[in-house]
């Protein structure tokens, strides 16, 4: 999705309910992930989030937001992938205080990921979740966005983009629109301006 269609899409949304709680879980992911590298995304078996660490990559360049830049943690990395495609769960046994570790499963998550969040947990992680109706991973979150299967009004993956989309805004500013993007992306490419 591109910044227009996130925009029709939350005027679609507008009287809904979903806008405030993806806006409110974005801005919980944004506040808890403050260290360079400590935002730890991790997806199911069948699935690696890499769509969502792309859009939090750019929401964290776009946003100057270095805590946004996710490290997504796999299942099963490739050994001849470049070094940050390669970081397997291990990942997850490493986790401490000050970083936050996200979990997006549309799905059920099985016992192996529930037992690292559990861990990554007591360890003082933020455990943050984006699931389809897992009562377990909702249990072990300190904040959670579920979306039910069957939801009508918003998919899986929508709730991904909104999600990505808020955590990029600063709190209190609102969305920020395609101008402000282009606007930092010049300013960026050209340079301070010198008087």
């Amino acid at each position: 999705m591109d910044a227009e269609q996130i925009t029709m899409l939350r005027e679609v949304l507008s009287t809904t309910g979903w806008l405030e709680q993806t806006r409110e879980f974005g801005h919980a992911l944004r506040t808890t992930s403050r260290t360079p590298g400590g935002l730890l995304l991790v997806g199911t078996p069948a699935g690696d989030p890499w769509h969502l660490a792309a859009h939090l990559d750019d929401e964290s360049r776009l946003g100057d937001a270095p805590g946004l830049a996710p490290t997504l943690v796999r299942w099963k990395p490739p050994a001849d992938a470049p070094g940050h495609l390669r970081i397997g769960l291990e990942r997850l046994e490493a986790a401490r205080r000050g970083e936050t570790l996200f979990v997006v499963a549309e799905e059920d998550a099985p016992a192996p990921l529930l037992e690292r969040v559990d861990d990554a947990r007591r360890t003082g992680a933020t455990v943050l979740a984006l699931e389809g109706g897992d009562r377990e991973l909702r249990g072990l979150a300190h904040e959670a966005l579920t979306v039910p299967p069957g939801e009508a009004l918003l998919s899986f993956d929508g709730a991904q983009h909104l999600v990505s989309a808020a955590a990029g805004e600063e709190p209190g500013r609102g969305p920020r629109g395609l101008r402000h993007r282009l606007a930092r992306l010049l300013d960026a490419v050209s340079g301070p301006v010198v008087d």
